[in-house]
């Protein structure tokens, strides 16, 4: 599915949690600390491609990297961060239910695990090792339709019922007829960790994540664009000036949900052979 978790909505949602005032560059690298890594989760990064895909800004000191499933537990858990004060999932499993968080969790638990099984592509934002920024990427050639397994409709009606899932199913396939043709790059699940949001300093870097997908989505000739969607006014302006342009609107319940397209990509920067 798509949504924009580039930042919180702080009106739309209730239980929000203060984001604080903005702190400077040198401030927020300071407070930036590696946690702590058991020898397990040593041996299991072993075998991660982690070879940097685009550095990103001295002042920033920060990288992205391609991402497989060893680090599908972090990847899970931004997400889950970042997604549940989104308004689209708000309406989608029902906030003002009790269990909405476990009902989100649940959902970016089975997306993220089905997606590392497809063999699809993602790329993490890291500032000093760690991980601040997710994108999950399905290219148009190897597009399977996560929702199309049956396997994972009945482990969503299991872990979020029948109306959650079926609200979620008519809201993704909504998303999919807007999309102008087989093939572009759709962005399923991409978020920002929510302690830089609202802040200077998570637009920049929102920005910086973004141009790296440009950057990855551009290498792969057969790729006509990406295609995105917020179900937030607030954000219309900084995609359009990303590049993109809105291709279609849906209703999700009270959300107007608007999609976007960036069209052929450019490559911006040197990039490394990267398989897509």
């Amino acid at each position: 599915m798509l949504a924009d978790p580039w930042f919180q909505d702080q009106h739309r949602v209730r239980h929000h949690a203060n984001t604080g005032p903005d702190k400077s560059l040198e401030l927020l690298s300071s407070a930036i600390t590696r946690k702590p890594a058991c020898q397990n989760c040593c041996a299991r990064r072993s075998s991660v491609n982690t070879r940097p895909f685009m550095s990103l800004p001295a002042a920033i000191t920060g990288e992205v990297r391609q991402l497989d499933s060893g680090y599908s537990r972090e990847t899970r858990s931004l997400l889950f961060r970042a997604y549940r004060h989104d308004p689209t999932f708000a309406y989608l499993f029902n906030a003002e239910r009790e269990g909405y968080e476990q009902r989100v969790l649940a959902t970016i638990r089975q997306l993220v695990k089905q997606h590392f099984l497809q063999d699809q592509p993602a790329l993490g934002l890291f500032l000093q090792d760690r991980l601040v920024g997710v994108a999950l990427i399905a290219p148009p050639q190897r597009r399977l339709g996560v929702t199309e397994s049956w396997a994972w409709r009945l482990r969503m009606v299991m872990d979020t019922g029948l109306g959650c899932t079926q609200r979620y199913l008519a809201y993704y396939n909504a998303v999919l007829a807007c999309v102008p043709s087989e093939t572009v790059h759709v962005l399923p699940l991409i978020g920002l960790d929510p302690e830089f949001q609202g802040q200077k300093l998570g637009q920049d870097l929102s920005e910086q994540l973004l141009g790296a997908l440009h950057d990855w989505c551009a290498v792969d000739e057969r790729s006509q664009g990406i295609v995105v969607d917020t179900g937030n006014p607030r954000y219309l302006e900084f995609y359009k000036r990303q590049g993109y342009e809105e291709i279609g609107e849906i209703a999700v319940g009270p959300v107007r949900e608007h999609v976007f397209f960036h069209p052929n990509p450019q490559v911006s920067l040197p990039v490394p052979d990267v398989t897509v």
